[in-house]
């Protein structure tokens, strides 16, 4: 599932291009703060190693490396992990 970085909509778009838009909000799709690749603790806060440093990462840039994130396997991730950090660290 797509959702926009800024007011949470979900996106019913197959392939996002850089003039595309958010139809809740009207902000840009394709930034790095909706791609798989944006990690904030990373070398430009990107994973990605061969892309060019972008500035404003709310903005709409080039980036050929851009795949939106999925948000349904990013929760169900971090559940995950929940789910093994409290069986590793329960009381009893």
């Amino acid at each position: 599932m797509k959702v926009c970085h800024k007011c949470g909509t979900t996106v019913e778009l197959e392939k996002v291009f850089r003039r595309d838009e958010c139809p809740q909000c009207t902000s840009d799709l394709h930034v790095c703060l909706n791609c798989r690749f944006y990690d904030q603790t990373k070398s430009n806060a990107c994973m990605e190693t061969q892309v060019e440093p972008v500035q404003e990462k709310g903005r709409a840039n080039y980036c050929d490396y851009f795949s939106f994130r999925d948000a349904g396997a990013q929760q169900a991730g971090k559940e995950a992990t929940r789910k093994l950090w409290d069986e590793l660290f329960k009381k009893g």
